[in-house]
């Protein structure tokens, strides 16, 4: 699979272990940045890795911030992009099945990298599930803007 990744300088340690173990389990990874701790803002690569999955470049996207919260209101900013902030497998889980989620949002304060990373595989191991929910999330790409 094809992986777009980014992070702001608070997720920036986090997002370097992940990439590093999603190219080691053979995916394709295209790192966004940042690439260190400094200072930056958030939207920058929200933004980049969003483009890069609606235009179809990559298959999923994921973000890393401190909370994952405006990375998610960044990147669905973006047409195409449904982008969700989740802690939990449920959360990952279903925004998948229902909401066909393409890009992941990951909190750095609150997950270390292997909970991050059982997260990740369940964001893209998981299959949207079409049927009710793919009238749904039709619904959503026709919200204004």
């Amino acid at each position: 699979m094809k992986i777009a990744i980014g992070a702001d300088h608070a997720g920036f340690p986090l997002k370097e272990k992940l990439r590093q173990k999603l190219a080691q389990d053979g995916n394709e990874v295209v790192d966004f940045g940042t690439e260190s701790d400094a200072s930056c803002d958030y939207p920058d690569f929200a933004q980049a890795v969003a483009r890069d999955v609606a235009q179809g470049r990559s298959d999923r996207g994921i973000l890393v911030c401190s909370t994952g919260i405006g990375m998610a209101m960044a990147a669905n900013k973006v047409d195409g992009v449904r982008a969700a902030p989740a802690q939990s497998e449920d959360e990952v889980k279903f925004t998948r099945e229902h909401n066909d989620a393409n890009v992941l949002t990951l909190g750095a304060k609150y997950l270390d990298e292997d909970r991050a990373l059982e997260l990740i595989h369940i964001f893209l191991d998981t299959e949207f599930a079409g049927g009710r929910h793919a009238r749904r999330v039709a619904k959503i790409a026709q919200l204004e803007k």
